[in-house]
C-alpha cells in the first residue's frame, strides 16, 4: 500500500490535510484508530455544541414568560446526551463521504512510524500491515491533561469525553480548570439543574482572555449561583464513599469540597507517544513536535500538525496547519503555482460557547501596553444593544482595542449573545490591516449584534452615538 500522501490522524487537521493533498492530484490515505473526525467531531467541538443548545432551549422554556409565552416542560438527560451523539454520529458519517468523495483510501488501526516512509498499522483484530508514504502528515491530536493530584477514573475523577456521556445526570459537579472546556461544561451543567463549583489555579477564570471578559463571566456566573474558587488548587480527592472529596487549597486556607463527580479540565497533552517518533529521531520539546512554518520536522518527508505541534489547541488552527503543509508539499512536487502564506498565530479567533459566549482576536488590552502602544480603547455595553434587547440577552459587552499612534486594530473581545458569530470582522479587518476609519465608514446592519462592534470603536474615539 503505497501513496504520496499519508496521513496518521482523522480530526480537523488530518481529515482536511488528506482532501487538501487528493485535490492536488497526490495518491493519499488517511489513518484512523477510532472514529474519522477525530476527538473534534466526536467528542469535542461538535457534540459539546449540541449539548449546550440543548441547555439553551431547556433555559428558554424556563423563561417563556419574559417572552411573552406560557410554556413549561423537562429536561431529560439521557435524551439530550442521546441527540448529541447523533450530532456528532452524522457528522462522523459526513467524514466518511467526503473520504470516498475524494478517493481517499481509509486504514482503520492505530499507526506507528516503522521506517522512513512506513507507517505500521495494527487493527482491532491486531493484525498488521505496513503503509508507504512519501509523504507523512502526524495529525494525531491530543486528549485530556491529567494531574498527579487529580487521576481520572472515568466514573467519579471524569474528563471532557466523560462529561459529555455521563448515564444519569449528577445533583453536583466540581469543575477544576475554567478554560473554554470546563465554562462550557459549567454552563451546560448549571443549566440542566446541576450544583456547580469551579476551581481555577490561576487569579482569574478564563484566564486566557482579557481581564475584563473574565470579570464579567465571573459576575455572571455567580448570578446564575455557581461557586468559584480562583487562586486555588485541588490537591488531593477522596472518590471512597458515594461521592467525591476534594481538598482544595484557596487563598482563605485548605477547604473540603464535596460533589457527585468532579470533572478535570486543565486542558490537553499531545498525543505523541508510542506513535514511533523515536524510531526516526523526529525531534520533540516540551511535549510537543518541532516543526517549521510549513510543518516539516527534522525528518524529511516526515510534518506535523494541530495539537501536537506549537500554537493554539484548536480545531480552525489545525485544519489551516493541514492546508498549508500540503500546499507547500504541492508546491515542491509542483502540483501548486505559489507557495502557501505562513499562519499568523497572532490573528487567531478564539470562541467558547458558554452562555454568554465568549469570542476574542490580537492583544489584550495589558498586552498591547505590555507591548509599548498607546492605546485607544472602547467598550460597548450590551445592554445598549437594540438586537441583544429584542433577544432578552443584554449581558456583556464588545471591547475593541487599537493602536492611538496608527490607529491599528490590535485586538477585539467580547462576551455577550452570538458574539462566536461575529469576531471575523476583526479578523478579516486586521488582516487587511484595515484602521478605524475605514470600519466607521463600512455601514453595519441594524439591528445587529454585529453593529456593536462598530459602537465599540465610536466610544474608543469618542465618537459614540449610542451610550
Amino acid at each position: 500500500m503505497a501513496y504520496d500522501v499519508v496521513v496518521l490522524g482523522s480530526g480537523p487537521g488530518g481529515y482536511v490535510a488528506a482532501i487538501r493533498a487528493a485535490q492536488l492530484g497526490f495518491k493519499t490515505a488517511i489513518i484512523e484508530k477510532e472514529s474519522l473526525g477525530g476527538i473534534c467531531l466526536n467528542w469535542g467541538c461538535i457534540p459539546t455544541k449540541a449539548l449546550l443548545k440543548s441547555a439553551q432551549v431547556f433555559e428558554y422554556i424556563k423563561h417563556a414568560k419574559d417572552f411573552g409565552i406560557n410554556a413549561s416542560g423537562e429536561q431529560d438527560f439521557p435524551a439530550v446526551i442521546k441527540r448529541s451523539r447523533g450530532v456528532a454520529d452524522k457528522m462522523s458519517r459526513g467524514v466518511q463521504f467526503l473520504m470516498k468523495k475524494n478517493k481517499i483510501d481509509v486504514v482503520m488501526g492505530y499507526g506507528k512510524l516503522k521506517a522512513k516512509g512506513q507507517i505500521e498499522v495494527t487493527g482491532a483484530d491486531g493484525k498488521t500491515q505496513i503503509v508507504e508514504g512519501k509523504h507523512i502528515i502526524l495529525a494525531t491530536g491530543g486528549r485530556s491533561r491529567e494531574l498527579p493530584s487529580l487521576k481520572q477514573d472515568g466514573k467519579k475523577v471524569i474528563g471532557y469525553r466523560e462529561a459529555m456521556s455521563l448515564p444519569q445526570q449528577p445533583k453536583s459537579i466540581i469543575i477544576v480548570g475554567s478554560g473554554a472546556i470546563g465554562v462550557e461544561f459549567a454552563y451546560f451543567y448549571y443549566s440542566m439543574g446541576t450544583k456547580v463549583t469551579i476551581v481555577e489555579f490561576l487569579p482569574r477564570i478564563v484566564p486566557v482572555e482579557d481581564e475584563d471578559i473574565s470579570k464579567e463571566l465571573e459576575k455572571i456566573y455567580k448570578k446564575y449561583g455557581m461557586e468559584v474558587y480562583t487562586n486555588s488548587e485541588v490537591t488531593a480527592v477522596d472518590t471512597s464513599g458515594n461521592g467525591v472529596k476534594a481538598k482544595v487549597k484557596t487563598p482563605g486556607g485548605e477547604i473540603t469540597l464535596e460533589a457527585d463527580v468532579v470533572l478535570s479540565a486543565i486542558g490537553i497533552s499531545a498525543n505523541i507517544e508510542n506513535i514511533g517518533l523515536e524510531n526516526l529521531g523526529v525531534k520533540t520539546d516540551k511535549g510537543k513536535v518541532n516543526v517549521d512554518k510549513y510543518y516539516l520536522t527534522n525528518v524529511p518527508g516526515i510534518y506535523a500538525i494541530g495539537d501536537c505541534v506549537p500554537g493554539q489547541a484548536l480545531a480552525h488552527v489545525a485544519s489551516k496547519e493541514g492546508i498549508i503543509c500540503v500546499e507547500n508539499i504541492g508546491f515542491n512536487e509542483k502540483k501548486f503555482n505559489h507557495q502557501p502564506e505562513p499562519l499568523d498565530y497572532g490573528n487567531v479567533p478564539g470562541c467558547t460557547y458558554c452562555v454568554p459566549e465568549i469570542a476574542s482576536v490580537g492583544l489584550t488590552e495589558m498586552q498591547a501596553k505590555d507591548a509599548g502602544y498607546e492605546v485607544k480603547v472602547g467598550k460597548f455595553p450590551l445592554s445598549a444593544s437594540g438586537k441583544a434587547s429584542a433577544a432578552g440577552h443584554t449581558e456583556g459587552f464588545v471591547k475593541v482595542v487599537f493602536d492611538a499612534k496608527y490607529g491599528e486594530w490590535l485586538g477585539t473581545h467580547m462576551i455577550g449573545y452570538n458574539v462566536t458569530e461575529i469576531i471575523i470582522e476583526t479578523v478579516l479587518g486586521r488582516k487587511l490591516e484595515t484602521t478605524y476609519h475605514e470600519v466607521l465608514n463600512s455601514i453595519h446592519p441594524h439591528p445587529t449584534i454585529s453593529e456593536s462592534v462598530k459602537d465599540a470603536i465610536e466610544v474608543a474615539y469618542g465618537e459614540a452615538i449610542h451610550l
